[in-house]
């Protein structure tokens, strides 16, 4: 009974119209990288107001790709959070180089622009701002202090697909891009999925000229170009690539996907406003804050605990009610990896994020009888501390 009582963290939107995408490219015969990710990506660069989309694999090769771009290396630094997934310190480790952590603001989780001064060396090359589970950073200050330091902003937009912020009096979306580069995700648990997969969106043709060549073994001539030709053409490979392509098959999908995107984020940030009715209720919970300057696509709804409940034994009393939950998003610092990494004896907010938060279940589908029963025993594990 349990199991058929559950509400998940969430639900991918998956219907007909993606299986229909699916079965008109398999009997076309081309279903790599071709003509549906070349679509792909005209498509979202116009959805997010961006001059240049690349579509690959997933998000943490964009952000490979993304700061080779940039021209990081070995033996140079990139400034970003400890509070996000591990993929984005382990992609600065992919291109040789070393993360150097800084701290979070309380309440948007996300990077502190005040703190970016003091971790500034001659060896800094990149900085990588999170928008942490959709929260928009504080772009504007990001990015004046990028290009008054000449040190190139990729923005990690993992989980921002349909955020967006207020930029010169305008709201824009993430995406357009307000930094250099921005990357994302299109995991199952993303707004926007293909199953996997990923784009970067740039505003320097060169490097979306990069990284094309670099997401295909560094192939001088794509497999659309030697199609295409009336003439026999050999390729060739001057450089080292990777294989970070995506296929025609997910590129179908995701063209359903980004036609959903509007109706999700508004679906969103309805059940976020109901949400936030409900806990108010609940004492001690704090829900996410939104700054006036953005709007999140609510990715995941996380919940600040009160200072005296205990964070597995919350999420272990709500799943005993069939209501999973997740932990707070994780510090990369406390990982293996990453013990004892720059900047990581500083960083208190980012530890209090990990382990005062939880995320709710959100997806776009939700009913309200799936959130009262959420709220509900949110309730219940707390009134038991």
């Amino acid at each position: 009974m349990l199991a058929n009582a559950n509400v998940p963290i969430a639900r991918p939107t998956l219907g007909q119209e993606e299986a229909d995408a699916v079965a008109r490219v398999l009997h076309t015969g081309w279903i790599t990288q071709g003509p549906e990710v070349a679509a792909f990506e005209q498509e979202f660069a116009e959805y997010v107001g961006a001059p240049h989309a690349c579509a690959v694999s997933n998000c943490t090769t964009a952000l490979h790709l993304a700061l080779l771009a940039a021209g990081v290396g070995p033996g140079d630094e990139v400034i970003t959070v400890s509070h996000s997934f591990i993929a984005t310190a382990n992609a600065i480790r992919h291109a040789g180089a070393t993360p150097v952590f800084v701290d979070i603001e309380p309440g948007t989780w996300n990077l502190d622009p005040s703190l970016l001064d003091r971790r500034m060396t001659p060896k800094t090359k990149a900085i990588v701002a999170v928008h942490q589970i959709g929260m928009p950073c504080d772009l504007p200050r990001l990015v004046a202090f990028s290009r008054e330091h000449a040190v190139p902003l990729v923005e990690d937009a993992a989980c921002a697909v349909g955020s967006e912020i207020l930029w010169d009096h305008s709201w824009s979306r993430i995406g357009r891009p307000h930094g250099d580069v921005a990357c994302f995700s299109f995991h199952p648990r993303k707004i926007l999925t293909t199953g996997d997969g990923g784009m970067l969106t740039t505003r320097h043709r060169e490097w979306d000229q990069r990284v094309r060549l670099l997401r295909q073994h560094g192939m001088s001539v794509t497999d659309a170009a030697r199609h295409g030709a009336a003439t026999v053409t050999f390729e060739r490979y001057d450089t080292v690539g990777f294989n970070y392509r995506l296929t025609d098959l997910q590129a179908a999908v995701g063209r359903v996907q980004l036609r959903r995107v509007p109706g999700a984020v508004a679906q969103r940030r309805a059940l976020a406003d109901r949400y936030a009715t409900l806990l108010a209720q609940v004492p001690g919970v704090r829900p996410p804050a939104e700054p006036a300057w953005a709007r999140t696509n609510y990715q995941s709804y996380a919940v600040e605990l009160p200072g005296d409940a205990n964070q597995r034994t919350t999420m272990q009393r709500m799943l005993d009610r069939g209501i999973a939950t997740r932990r707070g998003v994780m510090c990369m610092h406390r990982e293996q990896p990453y013990t004892g990494a720059h900047g990581s004896d500083a960083l208190p907010v980012s530890e209090y994020a990990q382990d005062h938060t939880i995320l709710l279940p959100l997806f776009d589908r939700m009913t309200s009888a799936e959130q009262d029963r959420v709220v509900e025993a949110l309730r219940d594990a707390l009134e038991r501390v």
